[in-house]
């Protein structure tokens, strides 16, 4: 519900030459009554059977773009059904954005109760796993422009169609699955709005990275351990699209994100005279993300970028948003810029080659975005781990989609972390001190984050915002992940120092993000006492 079925279909139902039908207005013309008065008089099972009728009636029809109710998919025969007969096309909608569109709305029976948005939370979590099993493409809306939503939805059924015949023709000699249609989310940030692509496979559409690298020269730049493994893929189709590529190949690891990393990158471009038009690829986790990004938005004083992140923490949380940048030895990020890319293109099939740690370093940011801005999220990781764990598809589908919505929607009202963005840092102001008092690569990122969070938690209930249980309940979820809850002895002197050194800090004092309850940020300061016993009860001695 709310997500613009209505508006949307009626659009492409007249740019396809098509006829406009929305379920719920059949089910009122036939019955003679209104849905809130159906609802009312003989309940919500009775509607659904109604509705199922009408589904079934409408979807024999040809040439037709039907509207179907939020609760239609409830019904398997409608799953089954709309499935087999037609093209399904699920317009994802983020509560928060629900909520703004129904306010005003009477005609909407389900959000008549004290808390319309604990009602949506839970009416997506039932429903989220059912539009995903029936639908052929999902579009996030976010808050788009209708028309470039409907030629959004026009391009990607093109695709679907040129991939149906294909598959048509070569059936018999195919070696390996035809890629899926991506799940498309758009981060709003006016003339620097950018798409994310995620899905399985999407390295295997030969045109996807050459539509966004408008000039003829492009810089690729990757990790020795990345390199042997996708970056031919993405070079040959920009070379055989007539573009000059440029490999730039760097050491792996945390270790590397210097200056002098970066002086690599401007040497080779240098060297092979990459002009203002030339495009950084960034290809590879969040290090290899940061790094490219710090070298486009400086070369030439900027140039365009495209996101390929090849780790789930570099697709959930490094690849979105255009935070750039390198680590100084007395401190973590402290040196970089906001610059955006063109497009992010995450395949989720990357994952298949992540080792179990840097699996486990991704879900930490992960449980970040629920813990802090959606607890129906947060809870079903919780009944959802072991199957991320275990790199379930369709798991990791979900929880990669769901991160990079809160945090494009983060970023759309705060790209700068002027107030807002710096809640997406839980857990960090501990875990970046853990990774300068180690050295950085000792623990990963998301490792010394998850535990970052459990430090984070286990202070927010010593201030008083969050009970026992709920704190509990985070380092138990860090831990299935396979994270450490544990943090290393550093001395507290030097744990200070380090946590003084954060780019959240004013005036010298410690700002922390704190849970208020759980799914919901605040941020402050917090007193030495709490602090040190934080530091004490969370150190492994």
């Amino acid at each position: 519900m709310g997500s613009g079925k209505t508006t949307i279909g009626r659009q492409l139902a007249k740019r396809l030459g098509k006829r406009f039908v929305d379920s719920d207005h059949e089910i009122e013309a036939r019955t003679g009554a209104s849905i809130p008065l159906i609802f009312d008089i003989e309940g919500e099972a009775s509607f659904r059977r109604r509705e199922a009728e009408v589904i079934r009636d409408l979807s024999s029809q040809r040439d037709i773009v039907l509207a179907t109710g939020g609760g239609a998919v409830l019904d398997a025969g409608t799953r089954a059904r709309l499935a087999e007969r037609g093209t399904v096309i699920y317009l994802r909608a983020h509560v928060n954005s629900i909520l703004q569109r129904t306010a005003h709305d009477k005609n909407r029976p389900l959000l008549r109760t004290p808390d319309p948005r604990r009602t949506l939370e839970l009416l997506t979590a039932q429903r989220e796993p059912l539009y995903r099993e029936v639908a052929h493409l999902i579009i996030d809306t976010g808050r788009p422009n209708v028309q470039s939503m409907v030629q959004t939805i026009l391009e990607q059924l093109a695709a679907l169609a040129r991939k149906s015949a294909h598959a048509s023709m070569h059936s018999l000699h195919a070696t390996t699955p035809q890629p899926t249609s991506p799940f498309t989310l758009n981060v709003d940030l006016g003339e620097r709005s950018y798409p994310i692509a995620i899905g399985p496979g999407l390295l295997d559409h030969a045109d996807l990275v050459v539509r966004y690298v408008n000039g003829r020269q492009v810089a690729i730049v990757t990790n020795g351990t990345v390199a042997p493994l996708y970056l031919e893929k993405v070079a040959a189709p920009l070379r055989a699209a007539g573009r000059d590529v440029l490999e730039i190949i760097l050491p792996d690891g945390e270790q590397y994100k210097t200056w002098e990393s970066l002086m690599k990158i401007f040497d080779a471009m240098l060297a092979h005279k990459c002009d203002r038009k030339t495009t950084v690829v960034a290809l590879g986790g969040g290090v290899i993300g940061d790094l490219a990004g710090f070298a486009a938005a400086s070369y030439m004083r900027g140039v365009p970028f495209v996101q390929i992140p090849t780790t789930l923490l570099a697709q959930v949380d490094s690849s979105v948003g255009g935070k750039t940048g390198l680590n100084h030895p007395l401190g973590k990020n402290m040196i970089g810029a906001f610059y955006q890319p063109r497009a992010v293109l995450a395949d989720t099939s990357t994952l298949a080659t992540l080792p179990a740690r840097e699996l486990a370093a991704g879900l930490a940011e992960v449980i970040k975005h629920g813990a802090i801005l959606d607890l129906a999220f947060f809870e079903w990781l919780e009944a959802n781990m072991g199957a991320l764990v275990a790199r379930d598809p369709a798991a990791l589908a979900h929880a990669i989609a769901r991160s990079c919505e809160i945090k494009a929607d983060v970023v759309r009202r705060d790209e700068r972390e002027g107030g807002l963005r710096a809640v997406l840092n839980f857990g960090h102001t501990f875990g970046h001190a853990i990774e300068a008092g180690l050295g950085y690569g000792a623990w990963l990122h998301g490792e010394a984050v998850g535990c970052g969070m459990v430090m984070a938690a286990d202070l927010s209930h010593r201030l008083g915002q969050i009970d026992s249980l709920q704190a509990a309940r985070v380092k138990a979820l860090v831990a299935a992940a396979g994270l450490p809850v544990s943090a290393p002895d550093l001395g507290t002197a030097r744990w200070l120092e380090l946590m003084e050194v954060d780019k959240k800090n004013e005036g010298g004092a410690i700002r922390f993000i704190l849970l208020k309850p759980l799914g919901s940020p605040s941020i402050g300061p917090a007193s030495d006492v709490d602090l040190l016993a934080t530091l004490d009860a969370c150190i492994t001695r």
